[in-house]
């Protein structure tokens, strides 16, 4: 059984910045692939970053050069960093772990809105 907990979403300023953390907890030592997904009001969930257990990122293309993902070894921890901000990023984020079982937390709310 694994549990991901995000959070440090809240309310931000366009061109402001928000860090968001997922705390992961159980058995994660074949863990190969976490993500942090989105879902903004009436739109699909999307992928937002990946990072692989070698640290490789992929990143969807609306958020290059603004979020960083990163993670620490044990996989415990994974982050968020969104800078640059803006209002199209709104949305619920969610921490994923893509393989080899799935497993999602239940997303934070981040609101970028002046």
């Amino acid at each position: 059984q694994v549990r991901l907990v995000e959070s440090g979403g809240g309310l931000v300023q366009p061109g402001g910045s928000l860090r968001l953390s997922c705390a992961a907890s159980g058995s994660l030592f074949s863990v190969l692939v976490m993500g942090w997904y989105r879902q903004a009001p009436g739109k699909q969930r999307e992928l937002v970053a990946s990072i692989s257990n070698t640290g490789s990122t992929n990143y969807a293309d609306s958020v290059k050069g603004r979020f960083t993902v990163s993670r620490n070894n044990a996989w415990n921890t994974m982050y968020l960093q969104m800078n640059a901000l803006k209002p199209d990023d709104t949305a619920v984020y969610y921490c994923k772990i893509i393989t080899p079982t799935p497993a999602w937390g239940q997303g934070t709310q981040g609101t970028v809105s002046s």
